[in-house]
């Protein structure tokens, strides 16, 4: 019987080739966009996973509101990991990183450096923690003694080779030797060390010794016992703000109690976070790599959702709407003993072939599309082909999406009445348009909240885009690694200041756009132990080049100036600081902050000037406050152009490079790249709207297209006599159309109010936005109502210009 089901529903497959291929197109579309967005999702998903015990690993995080601000912080201070182990029999094992940046190498002798992006020190538990292996070396004696690390296998392949490497030296950014104590597999592309690829011992980081329970530089992790629970860590995390924390601050700010310390409005929060959770739940201070987050994941997976459930609507669609051709087919089959379980299983039969069919259409098309798929996302995604529970998941998920399709259709047909269908009388019987025209709304419904989504993203990053950031982006060239000149930095500033193409150049690690970052406690001259009163800044190193090269506006004060010889013990801070101090502008001119805590012969650095607010952290986060002194920071030089040739300004510059720093990278980016950077979830995130945005409107007006096609041809002799009684084409057209667009109404008015509120808590996670505004919505609906004009229009068209004297004599 199966077999009979199976040949009957080839045959009415190939009889309709053109309904056919629109099931298929349709729900290989649907398929294969959900399959894509699957395997991001489960890749995702899979972060920090591979790690050994990785369930039991969590990463411990502190809260801190003082001195005018209030940060999450994923680092904590460096005796963090020694309390943890000595105070909760809970904590198997605590490792700390120290994370670097980039990193200098070269072989012991040699002139030639190899940069490294990624470089951080870490404890000799590291590889116990994480259940690492090395490739070379003891994991019982690799990173025990200072001034040693391990390499990735790529980053040891560099220089001298995997077996090779052991005990050999390196130097390090011109200025330290380490020997080499192993090798390490390269890590996964998803796990939070994917872009680190140098190791060095923690044992010979003097700072990690200190016992400093106010400074938060260090990450760590602690790994519990198998019998353990996180919360009965929780509270007694907690309280380590008084245990340790206070008594550490008293050396600073003596008498300070940890009720004087929270009756100020302060706080100081220790918790943890799974490890496994990190990638999409953490958006914290000092992230050791960047994360993603779960709205994103949330937002992706509603999409696939909608993707197959349109083009699954899609198929019901279609199939109903040439049921008519098949009433005559379900009459006779009953006349002749066929019950209403035999039809409905025909039916079901019919929808999985066009699933199987669609499925391995998705698949082919899903294989050509994954490169840019991949582009897109900023993934490196394949297939699974060799892992059994991917083909298992695929083949029941085509079974369920068939039955699923094929559901209504198939108990739709099987009503039909053979005396009715038989005699030509059930046009308008057949029933089902509830459902039908529910269908069409829900589907323009799902497409017009994705068009205001696309919009408003749209919106958002074009505000980010235009916004005034308080500092100019444009035109500035940063050459990394100045440091490894020497005492050459300012002459190679001062070579490339007289380039014709160069406006300014400033030396500096600190920029607005992502770089080096430190905040720092400060205490006025006549408050230095009263904490209500303590100022917390981010402290940047800059020369007097600076403030012109950023193109910084100073509202108060002046900007550092050779004239001035005290210069070096003045600050020039922003609004933000201005404004947790509480005096105008000018009264802050002339006041003197100490960084120097607790110390008995403290700095005063006296404010000079005040600059307006710009933007330093990304537009989620409010601007902190920030204060400028002179250093000689020779971290990098920014350089501003004033050209739109930018390959001869690079070329002059790395010429200039060449003649200071001979055998030395030449490594450089631009500003405007390294801002752009910051909002790649986001720049992801629109594209991905857009693309699949597109995708579910194809869906949706395939379906619309067959509901119009149905439409048309039952109502064929309508349309003759109309025709006979002098309806022009343009008449019966609006006629036809005007029902359709009545179901795109409803389907507005619908999604407009989740479009808005959806977008608006999406919105929620930047502290600078725009608002949704009125236009955008209206222009969703515009967008929806011409789309289904467009496609309801061919077949309108087609069926007002047929010959009256053939439809009425249709049957």
């Amino acid at each position: 019987m199966f077999n009979n089901h199976i040949k009957i529903a080839w045959r009415s497959l190939k009889k309709q080739p053109f309904f056919t291929f629109l099931n298929l197109f349709g729900l290989a579309i649907g398929i294969a966009g959900g399959l894509l967005i699957s395997l991001y999702i489960h890749d995702e998903l899979s972060y920090d996973t591979m790690f050994a015990d990785a369930d039991r690993i969590h990463r411990v995080h502190a809260d801190i509101k003082f001195g005018g601000e209030d940060r999450k912080f994923a680092v904590t201070p460096a005796p963090m990991a020694e309390s943890m182990e000595n105070d909760f029999s809970e904590v198997e094992l605590a490792t700390r990183f120290r994370t670097r940046g980039s990193v200098l190498i070269k072989r012991t002798g040699t002139n030639i450096n190899v940069k490294e992006l990624q470089s951080t020190f870490v404890d000799s538990t590291f590889f116990k923690m994480f259940g690492i292996k090395l490739l070379v070396g003891d994991v019982k004696t690799a990173l025990m003694s200072p001034n040693t690390l391990v390499l990735t296998k790529t980053a040891a392949e560099k220089h001298f080779g995997v077996q090779e490497a052991l005990g050999k030296t390196l130097e390090l950014n011109n200025t330290q030797t380490f020997t080499v104590t192993g090798v390490i597999d390269d890590l996964p592309k998803n796990s939070f060390l994917r872009d680190h690829s140098v190791f060095m011992a923690m044992a010979g980081y003097e700072d990690s010794r200190i016992v400093n329970w106010g400074s938060n530089n260090y990450q760590t992790y602690i790994k519990l016992i198998p019998s353990a629970n996180v919360m009965d860590i929780r509270e007694p995390l907690e309280a380590f703000l008084g245990k340790y924390v206070i008594p550490g601050v008293q050396q600073f700010m003596p008498g300070i109690t940890e009720e004087q310390f929270k009756a100020a409005g302060n706080h100081l929060i220790f918790s943890t976070m799974p490890l496994t959770d990190i990638h999409l739940h953490s958006d914290r201070v000092a992230e050791i790599s960047p994360n993603n987050n779960i709205q994103s994941i949330y937002i992706l997976s509603f999409i696939a959702a909608f993707l197959i459930v349109l083009a699954c609507v899609n198929f019901m669609n279609l199939s109903t709407a040439h049921s008519l051709k098949r009433a005559k087919e379900v009459g006779v089959r009953k006349t002749l003993g066929s019950n209403k379980r035999d039809l409905i299983r025909q039916f079901l039969v019919e929808s999985g072939l066009v699933s199987f069919g669609a499925l391995l259409l998705a698949i082919v098309v899903a294989i050509i599309a994954l490169p840019f798929f991949n582009d897109l996302s900023d993934k490196d995604i394949s297939m699974p082909y060799g892992n059994p529970v991917f083909w298992i998941i695929l083949l029941v998920s085509v079974v369920f999406l068939g039955l699923f399709s094929g559901s209504y259709p198939a108990f739709f047909m099987s009503k039909f009445i053979p005396v009715k269908v038989l005699k030509g009388s059930n046009s308008n019987s057949l029933g089902g348009s509830k459902v039908r025209n529910g269908l069409v709304i829900f589907q323009f419904a799902i497409s017009v909240f994705l068009i205001i989504g696309t919009l408003v993203v749209y919106q958002q990053l074009k505000y980010i885009q235009n916004k005034d950031l308080g500092f100019s982006k444009d035109q500035v060239l940063i050459v990394n690694d100045v440091y490894t000149v020497g005492n050459k930095a300012q002459s190679f500033k001062d070579e490339v200041k007289k380039l014709s193409y160069v406006k300014d150049a400033t030396l500096s690690s600190f920029f607005p756009t992502p770089s080096a970052r430190g905040d720092t406690t400060f205490a006025p001259e006549d408050g230095a132990t009263d904490q209500e009163r303590a100022l917390s800044m981010q402290r940047w190193s800059v020369d007097r080049d600076y403030i012109p090269t950023m193109g910084f506006e100073i509202v108060a004060g002046r900007n550092f100036d050779e004239r001035f010889g005290n210069d070096s013990i003045s600050i020039i801070i922003n609004e933000s600081a201005v404004a947790t101090i509480g005096l105008p502008p000018e009264e802050v001119i002339g006041t003197r902050y100490t960084p120097d805590l607790g110390q008995p012969d403290p700095r005063f650095f006296t404010v000079i000037g005040v600059v307006k607010d710009f933007h330093f952290s990304p537009f989620r986060e409010d601007i902190e406050g920030l204060s400028l002194h002179l250093a000689n920071d020779t971290g990098a030089l920014a350089i501003k152009l004033h050209t739109a040739d930018f390959q001869n300004a690079i070329a002059g510059v790395q010429d200039v490079w060449s003649r200071v720093a001979p055998g030395q990278p030449f490594d450089y980016y631009f500003m405007e790249d390294s801002f752009n950077d910051t909002y790649k979830a986001e720049q992801r995130l629109g594209r991905i709207f857009f693309i699949f945005t597109a995708l579910s409107i194809l869906i949706a007006c395939l379906g619309l297209f067959g509901l119009a096609a149905f439409n048309a041809e039952k109502r064929t002799k309508e349309i003759g006599v109309r025709k006979v009684l002098g309806a022009s084409v343009g008449q019966i057209t609006y006629k036809l159309s005007a029902d359709f667009l009545k179901l795109v109404a409803v389907a507005i008015v619908i999604s407009l109010p989740v479009g808005w509120y959806a977008m608006n808590q999406w919105l929620e996670d930047f502290s600078y936005r725009i608002e949704v505004k009125w236009w955008v919505l209206v222009l969703a609906a515009v967008l929806a109502v011409v789309i289904s004009l467009l496609t309801v229009s061919y077949q309108s068209i087609k069926a007002a210009i047929v010959n009256p004297v053939k439809s009425l004599r249709t049957e």
